[in-house]
Formats: C-alpha cells, sequence, structure tokens
C-alpha cells in the first residue's frame, strides 16, 4: 500500500512517501523538499551477530545524475570511496539515532540514503536524516523514534528554518538540530561569532519548528508500520554478576582515581583479567558475557564517583580544566607551528600556506568548488599506545577535521587581504579526550605563529554530562573514560565573542533547554581560560609572514594580452615559471597572482610578463621583427602580439621604390611610434630612427 505523506516547513512542501519503492528492504521512504529528493533504506538481519557494540552503519551516496551532471572523473561513475560531504552526511545520521536502539541489539543493521535529485537550492542532508528516522519507524526493526531534523539559519537577524544553499551565503548561523518530540539530540553546525543566548534561541527554533515532521512519521508509522520485531535484552546471571561486583568494586574504585591514562588503563586490564581467571574453568568459555558485566561496572563506579562522591577520575573540580602549555615557532621550515598540551592530549598544528593553484578542487552536486582553506586531522595509533595498520583517513577523522574547519574558517582574513591558500594540519601526538578541541587550538597557534591575520583567536572545549534522574553534573574538558561513561559529549568552539562552531551528541533519549544552556555558559567560562592560556604562548598574529612562505605579487595586464603570456599551448607561461621558479595564475580579467619564494623570482617573473604585455607609445623606439612584406610597405612586430606598418615612405631617408630592397621577413628593424589609431592600428618609421640617430652623430 502506498501512502504520501505532506507538511509545511519553512514555508515549502515536506513530503515522505512509503510503499512505492525498495519494498524489500526492512523500511523504505522517499523524502522530498522542493525538487530535492532522497530514497532512504533501513535493513536489519534476523541473526545477532557476536559483538560488544551496536553494528549498526550508515551510507550516504549522492549520485550526480540527481544534479543532471555527469562525473568528472576518469571513470564517468561514481567511484568507491565516499567524499568528504558524503562522510560528514553519514555520520550526521548516525550520531542521532544509534542512542535510539536498545541497549544490547546486536542484528546487523544498514540505513542507507541515496540522494536521487538535487534542486541546488536545498541541501539533502537534512532530509536524509528525517528518512532514517521515519524508514527505522515503519520497519520491524526496535527503534525508539521519530525524531526529525532542520537547518537553521539567520539572515539579517531573522532565524529561519531550512534556508536555501545560496541564503546561506549570507547567514552567520548554520546549524542542524535534530530533536524528538520533547528534546534535543543532536546539534551540529557553525556560526560567525555569535553568543551563546543567540546560538540556544536558535537551536530551540529548530526544536519547535521540527514537530510537525515528528508528528508526521508518527501518522506514517500508525498508517503504515509494520509490527516491531520481539527483542528482550539478554540477562545477565544475577549470581554471576553479584561474584563479579563484590570480588571487583573495590579494586576498579581504586583503579578508576589513578590519574595517568597509561597506568590506569593497565591496572584495569590486569583487574579484569584476574577476575575472569579466577572464575575457574567452568567459565572459560563465557568470557564475552564477563567482560560485558565488568564493562557495566565500570560504568557504573564511575558514575557513582561523579554523582555520589563528588570526584572525578583526575580528581579535578567539575569544572576545572587540565593543566595547559602552549609552544610556539616548535618546527623550523614549516610556515607555522605550534604545540598544544592539555592534560594527557596533546596536539601539533602545523600551517603551510601557497598560491591560488594549490586550492582544493572538489566535484559535489552544487558543481566544482575550489577551496583556498583546509584543515586534515591525523590520529595515529601510537597516540593511545596502539598498534593498527596506518592507511587513509578514518570517517572519525573526517569527522574532526569538518568540526575543526567550521571552528577556524570563520576567523581567516578575506582574501582581498591575505591571498593565500591555507593549509593546517593537525597530528595528534597523544590523546585523553578531546582531541578534536585541542586541534582548534593548536591550530589556531599555528596561524598566528605563521603571520596569518586572523580575526580573532579561537578555542575548543568538549564537555560532558552524567545524569540520574533529576541529578544532574555536567563536566568541563571531559576525559576519554568520562566521554564512555558519560551521557553527552557537547564540543564548543569560539573566540572571546562567541561560538564558531559546536557539536553535540548524546547518549540518552533527548536534553532539555535548560540543560543546555547550564553547559553553553560552563562551556564559554573554560573557552575563556584557555584562550588566555594561548594568549601567554603569542598574544597576536606574527607581522611578517616565514621566510619560506611564497610571496604573492599581483599585476594587471590587458585582458588581450592574456594569450601572449599563456602562449601557444602554454608554452610561454610554463617557460616563464620554469625560468623564475614560481607560479603563475592568470584570471580572466587580467590579474595576474604571481607566487614565489624569493623575492628576486618574483619579481623576474613580473619583469618579464611585463615586457610581453607592454603596450607600444607614441614616440618609443622599438627594434622590431619585419613579419610581412607588401608592396606599400613592411609590418614590423615590436611587441609580442602588437605589430604595425612602416609605409615604403617610412623605410629610408631617400626615395624607395621596392620594400624588398630594404628589407626582408626576418630583419631585425629599428622603428619609431608615429602614431596609433583609435582602431588600436599603429604608424611606424625607420626614417625617423634614422634621422634622429643622423642628427646625434651630427652633433
Amino acid at each position: 500500500m502506498e501512502i504520501l505523506l505532506k507538511e509545511e516547513i519553512g514555508g515549502k512542501t515536506l513530503s515522505i512517501q512509503a510503499g512505492k519503492v525498495a519494498k524489500q528492504a526492512s523500511g523504505s521512504v522517499v523524502v522530498q523538499y522542493g525538487d530535492t529528493i532522497v530514497l532512504v533504506t533501513a535493513v536489519s538481519a534476523t541473526e545477532e551477530k557476536s559483538s560488544d557494540f551496536l553494528p549498526l552503519s550508515v551510507e550516504y551516496q549522492e549520485k550526480v545524475y540527481a544534479a543532471g551532471r555527469i562525473p568528472g572523473n576518469y571513470f564517468r561513475r561514481e567511484i568507491g570511496r565516499p567524499s568528504e560531504k558524503e562522510t560528514l552526511t553519514a555520520r550526521l545520521i548516525d550520531r542521532p539515532i544509534r542512542p535510539l536502539f536498545p541497549k544490547d541489539y546486536r542484528c546487523e543493521t544498514q540505513v542507507i540514503a541515496t540522494v536521487l535529485s538535487m534542486d541546488q537550492e536545498n541541501d539533502p542532508d537534512t532530509l536524509a536524516m528525517i528518512g532514517a528516522s521515519a524508514a527505522l519507524e515503519i520497519s520491524d526493526i526496535p527503534f525508539a523514534g521519530p525524531i526529525a531534523s532542520v537547518r537553521v539559519g539567520r539572515i539579517n537577524g531573522q532565524l529561519k528554518i531550512n534556508p536555501s544553499i545560496q541564503e546561506l551565503e549570507d547567514s552567520d548561523i548554520n546549524i542542524i538540530v535534530a530533536g524528538s518530540k520533547t528534546g534535543v539530540v543532536m546539534v551540529e553546525g557553525g556560526a560567525n561569532i555569535v553568543s551563546e543566548a543567540d546560538m540556544l534561541e536558535a537551536i530551540f527554533f529548530g526544536h519547535h519548528a521540527m514537530q510537525p515532521l515528528i508528528d508526521l512519521q508518527t501518522k506514517l508509522r500508525e498508517t503504515h508500520g509494520v509490527p516491531k520485531r520481539p527483542f528482550l535484552p539478554p540477562e545477565k546471571e544475577a549470581d554471576l554478576v553479584s561474584r563479579i561486583t563484590s570480588e571487583a568494586a573495590e579494586r576498579m574504585h581504586t583503579a578508576l582515581l589513578i590519574p595517568e591514562k597509561v597506568t590506569r588503563h593497565k591496572t584495569m586490564h590486569t583487574l579484569k583479567t584476574d577476575i575472569f581467571e579466577g572464575l575457574g574453568e567452568d567459565y572459560q568459555d563465557r568470557k564475552e558475557e564477563v567482560y560485558a558485566i565488568l564493562q557495566d561496572l565500570q560504568k557504573q563506579i564511575s558514575r557513582e564517583l561523579i554523582l555520589k562522591e563528588g570526584r572525578r577520575i583526575d580528581n579535578r573540580k567539575f569544572d576545572e580544566i587540565r593543566p595547559i602549555t602552549c609552544e610556539v615557532d616548535i618546527l623550523p621550515r614549516p610556515h607555522g607551528s605550534a604545540l598544544f598540551t592539555r592534560g594527557e592530549t596533546q596536539v601539533l598544528g602545523v600551517l603551510t600556506l601557497g598560491s591560488g593553484q594549490d586550492e582544493q578542487r572538489v566535484e559535489t552536486l552544487s558543481g566544482e568548488e575550489f577551496r583556498p582553506f583546509m584543515l586534515h586531522y591525523n590520529f595515529p595509533p601510537f597516540s593511545v599506545g596502539e598498534v593498527k595498520r596506518i592507511g587513509g583517513p578514518s570517517r572519525r577523522d573526517i569527522g574532526h577535521g569538518g568540526l575543526s574547519t567550521r571552528a577556524i574558517e570563520k576567523i581567516l582574513p578575506e582574501k582581498e587581504d591575505f591571498d593565500y591558500t591555507v593549509r593546517l594540519v593537525s597530528e595528534v601526538l597523544e590523546s585523553n579526550g578531546s582531541s578534536s578541541m585541542a586541534t582548534v587550538c593548536a591550530c589556531t597557534m599555528a596561524l598566528m605563529d605563521g603571520g596569518v591575520p586572523i580575526k580573532a583567536p579561537v578555542a575548543g572545549i568538549a564537555m560532558g554530562l552524567v545524569k540520574e534522574g533529576d541529578q544532574i553534573v555536567i563536566l568541563s574538558d571531559i576525559l576519554g573514560d568520562e566521554d564512555h561513561a558519560g551521557d553527552m559529549d557537547f564540543k564548543v568552539t569560539g573566540s572571546k565573542d562567541g561560538i564558531t562552531a559546536l557539536q553535540m551528541d548524546i547518549k540518552i533519549h533527548e536534553l532539555s533547554k535548560d540543560i543546555l544552556q547550564k553547559a553553553l555558559e560552563q562551556a564559554r567560562i573554560g573557552r575563556l581560560f584557555i584562550l588566555d592560556k594561548m594568549l601567554e604562548a603569542l598574544s597576536e598574529p606574527r607581522k611578517e609572514i616565514s621566510p619560506y612562505a611564497p610571496t604573492i605579487n599581483t599585476i594587471t595586464i590587458n585582458p588581450d594580452k592574456i594569450r601572449e603570456v599563456i602562449g601557444p599551448g602554454g608554452k610561454t607561461i610554463r617557460a616563464i615559471q620554469n625560468e623564475t621558479n614560481t607560479s603563475i595564475e592568470i584570471m580572466d580579467d587580467g590579474l595576474v597572482k604571481i607566487a614565489a619564494f624569493s623575492k628576486e623570482d618574483g619579481e623576474a617573473a613580473m619583469q618579464i610578463i611585463n615586457e610581453i604585455t607592454k603596450e607600444p607609445e607614441v614616440g618609443d623606439i622599438y627594434e622590431g621583427t619585419v613579419i610581412k612584406i607588401t608592396d606599400f610597405g613592411a609590418f614590423v612586430q615590436i611587441l609580442p602580439g602588437s605589430d604595425g606598418l612602416v609605409h615604403i615612405s617610412q623605410l629610408a631617408n631617400r626615395r624607395v621604390t621596392r620594400v624588398s630592397d630594404i628589407v626582408k621577413e626576418g630583419d631585425k628593424l629599428k622603428v619609431k611610434v608615429l602614431e596609433i589609431g583609435r582602431d588600436g592600428k599603429i604608424r611606424l618609421s625607420h626614417k625617423a630612427v634614422l634621422e634622429e640617430e643622423h642628427g646625434h652623430a651630427s652633433r
């Protein structure tokens, strides 16, 4: 049975259709907003998988045909590795739905969102998130939804739901909010340094606006949903739980209070091994069950430390930041560098400056984009004391890099003020929680060390939450173990004046406005503390960029001369670049950018281009080349792309019968510019040169 439900959101109609396509999936819907259409399917296996976590995978696919284009790569098809946008959107979908599955659900589950049509106005990402919830709602898969999602912008001071891609260019807020009927479950986005109060207003403006979408899914489930498959979480043997608790609880409590991460983890590993081996032969085939009980006990004790004893693992106060050290100018050859250490989390930020030709070219559904700013996050296994194969960036790496990019891009100078391509690399050297926020701090300091005139320094902080009933504790600058045991991971970045980016994930079903307000205020205080520590190391951007960074020289030439500088097949411009060791970029309007690693190289390239593009002037004398002769005179090229006529009467200071008696094609001939007509035609004279030379000789 087909069903199509519609609702007005943000002044446009959003529709959800079920029962028409992909009917063999456990749940399938088509979500449309404008002419943007996304198909979302959900499938869950019937057999449980041996795993200690929910085996959920979320995929988001942008088909280039959706925008009416053919892929620009060699294969002319969508290649296997997802783009950065696809990876980030898949994470956006995953994060709000993952906590809504039953705690011990172990059936392999996959959600796939496929963009079928893209109207260049409405981004498919929020539609994919709505579709994921709707597909799970109508399926037999256990799921504690529904949830919905909207994008919130602010244009000319007015909040707007689902602004168009074009409108977002003028928006100082761009966040995606996901929520349930009664609370917020996820926030992701950036802002142009806005206050905590304004951000909170935007979040709950979005939460209010999404309510009709939640009601729509409820109606869809009632009319088109199937009964949920029965699922009973496996019961743990009460006697075994009691025995393990009595033997492990006190030792585990002591181990959890060891402040050093590596020592704590080694002690905890030894403890768990001892407990398991101490159970005897009867339990050797129940290792997974025993370790699951120990893991639950560790989480329980971690939370009791906070809620009942008012203590954190490292004995900090709830709002206290770990010790911070900041150093700059760490590396001699990169164009800026900084080492940021906060507790046992340490990040090296490295800056490289380049020319316009170094911009990243990205193919998107909206067309080809050129990005002059890149931030790449690397998380090697040694940073957490592990041994792993090193491959390409993981989804986590891309996600943390994306968050850090949003945090920093708003403070970069305008292109006309600083005409460089900027690449930042975050090398995580140690990690014990909040490496993405340390990335923001390290990379900001690397920019300042490199002399980039940023608008304001930014810092980042990760906030946590432990909530049991009405008892609530908000933690500043959380450790990795606090993240695992807690209910929220809320990352906030910004300057002293406001927020530039935020990302919130929760493990409980929802958060209230009061909790978010308290978390934002506590984050603001912590952020200002971190900023002060950063500014102690370097109070402002350096006045000069690194001597190893390229210098950018610009000149403007006549657009008609562009082809002369480029030359046939690019021959001329390549020769200039090779000869002067420069990189040259020419715009259609005649603006030429010359990137050079020395002042001398840049000036040499500029001189060559000036010579090529020089315009002839009346009265100037040139040594030109005869390119053509006729009965009435000779055509002489005096500059690249500029030639004029020497009339037969101007070839000599005597009467000339035949042009060929004086010159032949290929001859060099000194000529003087007599006149440049309005039509650009140039009159030349060799006779005038001879007269001047004769006059000088007689004097």
